[in-house]
């Protein structure tokens, strides 16, 4: 009774997102909506374990994310993401403007140990922020242990709005090129998945033969390649991007189906759950220990969004992007996967308001860039920031 509880709870507030979004047509994404809700009940009356309690847990996590990043790796090409190297050098400087700004001004008004362990997670995501705060415990220096983690619940919700901000913007200026170029570009987006396969499979079954189970065999096979070959070269390389990456290759192989997680019918599934788990995390803080920093905190925000936006208007140009473009993926950095997935599929589904070759040119012009940027960010340079923040405390 009490996990069938706790499911309900959290699928409404992923409910209740949804619909708010909707209703003020992606101005207010559904991850800002959802995330206010958790803190709220966690602040309140939701027990720190509810997401555990839905099924959401560590094991899920550990299985969903694999498997998650092997299927978007189906929804692009190895060209398109290869091309996505200007989207990685605007995330990592939009990362290198946020660490002058905090090294420099928020020194000054700061102490050196505050500004330090805020910054890791101010650039990256949950590990870097757990990163830290176990560093600040082993180091004895308590007063700031609470600091990298409530960075990582703010920074993240106030990520969310801007973000869809930035997108929205660009999607309408896409929206306008799409539609001045219709003629010649609609026609890819109007094929259906089966007449969009670029190679025969390798493996030619009778339909009846393909079932879910087959589709989560594959991809399940593609992960455990990926997570053995980072392990075999010591993680050099993010076991997420060799996901994402082998992904991509097993699709051009014809291996894997386009969309192969949606066809098996769990994406939402292992997605809303990923989500939830992100969510989970915000039960680290409570309104006593942010009233200690909040102050702190909202001003190293501050001067970390300030160095992004100076980076991308800066760097856009060269790159052959608009800076609101440049902005968001510099802004992956606050959040990473899946937030920038969910945002990036939001934003075009509400710019092109039902029309089907819109919202899939949205998504092919924005979605690679958003998903590289921020394991640009997140999963790698937040990490890398992180061990050597932690020996300058």
């Amino acid at each position: 009774m009490n996990f069938i509880i706790a499911f309900s709870i959290v699928m409404a507030f992923m409910l209740i997102g949804e619909w708010v979004s909707t209703v003020s047509h992606a101005y207010i994404p559904s991850v800002f909506v959802s995330a206010i809700l958790f803190v709220i009940g966690f602040w309140t009356v939701l027990p720190k374990t509810v997401v555990a309690s839905a099924s959401f847990g560590p094991q899920f996590i550990s299985i969903a994310i694999p498997l998650l990043l092997v299927h978007l790796g189906t929804l692009m090409s190895l060209k398109e993401l290869l091309q996505q190297w200007k989207a990685v050098c605007i995330a990592l400087l939009g990362v290198i403007g946020t660490l002058i700004l905090t090294l420099t001004i928020g020194t000054w008004l700061f102490n050196w140990h505050t500004v330090v362990a805020a910054i890791p997670p101010l650039t990256g995501g949950l590990v870097s922020a757990l990163l830290m705060s176990n560093g600040l415990k082993s180091q004895g220096i308590t007063a700031l242990v609470a600091l990298p983690v409530s960075m990582f619940v703010l920074h993240s919700v106030v990520g969310y709005p801007l973000t869809a901000a930035m997108l929205k913007h660009e999607g309408k200026r896409l929206s306008i090129v799409f539609n001045k170029n219709r003629a010649t570009l609609a026609p890819k987006y109007e094929q259906s998945d089966e007449s969009k396969e670029k190679k025969d499979s390798l493996i030619k079954l009778p339909n009846a033969y393909v079932t879910s189970a087959y589709l989560l065999v594959k991809v399940a096979i593609v992960a455990l390649i990926s997570m053995g070959f980072a392990m075999l070269i010591h993680n050099v390389i993010n076991a997420n991007v060799v996901c994402l990456i082998f992904g991509v290759i097993a699709h051009q192989l014809g291996f894997l189906e386009n969309n192969i997680l949606g066809k098996a019918g769990v994406f939402s599934w292992l997605m809303y759950g990923l989500l939830a788990y992100v969510f989970g995390q915000l039960s680290s803080t409570t309104p006593s220990l942010m009233g200690t920093i909040i102050v702190q905190i909202i001003t190293l925000i501050a001067l970390g969004l300030l160095g992004m936006f100076l980076a991308a208007r800066l760097l856009a140009k060269p790159f052959g992007m608009t800076w609101q473009m440049a902005y968001a993926c510099s802004l992956t950095s606050l959040f990473g996967f899946p937030a920038d997935y969910i945002l990036t599929s939001e934003i075009s589904r509400s710019v092109a308001s039902g029309d089907k070759p819109l919202e899939g040119y949205l998504r092919d012009q924005m979605m690679p860039k958003m998903l590289v940027g921020g394991f640009a960010t997140v999963s790698v340079a937040s990490v890398i920031i992180a061990s050597i923040f932690l020996k300058l405390l």
